[in-house]
């Protein structure tokens, strides 16, 4: 399936990615990998850089081209929730808080620590299904990206990417966190979600829904040459639907690439004094808006936003069971009430595989502050999605746990997380968000929104209809 765009059909940015032109720019000798070791992307490596072989062991296959366009024999139209294309998968085996010892080898400390935790927290294991798929322009995107694309601001930014993964072929922790930030998740989308924070029962909460609209300018079509991209990653704005007493509130957020040159700009805008506001505060360790103080805003979608404030390291690729193909927790016949439990959701919801990651440690330089001392991230091979995620206090001790719910949308195609949570273990709580059941489906295809939107004067406007 090839890209869409509301201009062009897009043949002529992969030609043109694909023989590395277009860029603009000059480059350094030290930019990117050598062309041979690109020529990998089509060899012993996928067009995203994960392995393309299967493990020794057989539990993991190789990559045949994941699934690009909506499965023969599932009824699915755009617009709809994503019908399971391996619902009659059978589940493998069962990891439970008695068996968990003998199966710490695929299990992150995060997922140990809530087996440890919950007596009832479990982790059903399918066969691994290696689903991921994106257009072909974003694979010739990929090829150009791996020799041309640098760090800068002492990897705090980037330059000479368009499009695709930045940096396919990582040689080190700063550049696989970019390749998260940056992924594809097409052009121009908008989505409807609902996120909660149960009560210790699990049975008290009220869903707070928001309305998301994005224009992901780092993944425009229609640009040839970096500089044109204005230092702008994408342009986003989120409006509270409900509950009634937030309803109208809005955040704009304006993410750049290189984030030294030009720090994130973000507004908020409040229907009590109804005015628009400088925002500086969405971003970092300042509590996330609806989390009920759970999550920090760089946590949401796992991470995002500056890495400045850390020194990653890139530690290894391991083996570990994640979270993946969770279409069965998006579907749309569950309502929240049914996911949410005492401790944890409802983990027989969840579909968990063992898959590639890789791993990175980021540590807090000295000097800077947040509230997490250190993170430790597993970052999915086919998508470069964030998977799971440690998170530390200042004493060094786990504090709180991440996880991905990972979905192919066959229909774009892209994959990354459908829904994702943050467990608490201090305050043994967890908020859920991303979650799409009772909301209408993402279109991918938003080909009305335009930048005039995504302007302070553009939120005025969204807010006074």
């Amino acid at each position: 399936m090839k890209l869409r765009s509301a201009k062009n059909p897009n043949t002529w940015l992969a030609i043109s990615l694909a023989t590395g032109l277009s860029f603009g720019m000059a480059f350094s000798a030290g930019a990117g990998v050598s062309e041979s070791e690109a020529a990998r992307l089509d060899g012993d490596l996928t067009p995203m850089g994960a392995e393309r072989a299967g493990n020794a062991a057989g539990t993991i296959p190789a990559w045949t081209g994941g699934i690009a366009s909506p499965p023969a024999g599932i009824a699915y139209t755009i617009g709809d929730h994503h019908p399971d294309p391996f619902a009659s998968d059978e589940v493998l085996f069962t990891i439970t808080p008695e068996n968990a010892a003998e199966h710490t080898a695929g299990l992150t400390p995060g997922h140990m620590a809530l087996l440890n935790a919950y007596g009832t927290y479990k982790m059903n294991v399918y066969p691994t299904r290696r689903s991921c798929a994106f257009p072909e322009a974003v694979y010739a995107a990929n090829r150009a990206n791996a020799v041309n694309a640098s760090l800068v601001a002492d990897g705090n930014g980037v330059a000479g990417a368009l499009l695709g993964t930045p940096f396919p072929i990582p040689q080190e922790g700063v550049e696989v966190v970019w390749n998260h930030n940056l992924r594809y998740r097409g052009h121009k989308l908008t989505r409807q979600f609902s996120a909660f924070t149960p009560s210790g029962s699990g049975s008290s909460f009220t869903p707070i829904v928001v309305r998301d609209q994005v224009i992901f300018t780092y993944a425009n079509p229609t640009i040839e040459n970096f500089a044109d991209l204005d230092n702008i990653s994408l342009k986003y704005m989120q409006t509270v639907v409900s509950p009634a007493r937030r309803a109208g509130e809005i955040i704009l957020v304006h993410d750049t690439i290189n984030q030294i040159a030009g720090p994130r700009n973000a507004w908020s805008y409040s229907p009590g004094t109804r005015r628009v506001r400088r925002a500086p505060t969405i971003a970092y360790d300042n509590p996330q808006s609806y989390s009920d103080g759970l999550q920090t805003a760089d946590n949401f979608d796992l991470f995002n936003g500056s890495p400045d404030r850390y020194q990653w390291n890139l530690l290894d690729k391991q083996e570990k069971y994640i979270a993946y193909n969770s279409y069965k927790i998006g579907a749309n016949t569950l309502t929240y009430e049914q996911i949410a439990q005492e401790n944890h959701i409802d983990q027989d919801l969840l579909r968990y595989e063992l898959h590639r990651v890789w791993a990175v440690e980021g540590k807090l330089i000295e000097g800077n502050r947040h509230i997490y001392n250190r993170r430790v991230k597993y970052f999915d091979e086919d998508s470069w999605t964030m998977a799971a995620a440690e998170l530390y206090d200042a004493r060094g001790e786990l504090w709180r746990t991440q996880e991905a719910h990972i979905v192919q949308y066959y229909d774009v195609p892209t994959c990354f997380n459908g829904s994702e949570i943050v467990y608490d273990l201090v305050a043994r709580r967890y908020v859920v968000q991303g979650l799409k059941n009772q909301e209408p489906m993402i279109n991918f295809f938003a080909d009305e929104l335009n930048e005039d939107q995504f302007t302070p004067s553009g939120v005025r406007a969204s807010a006074s209809r």
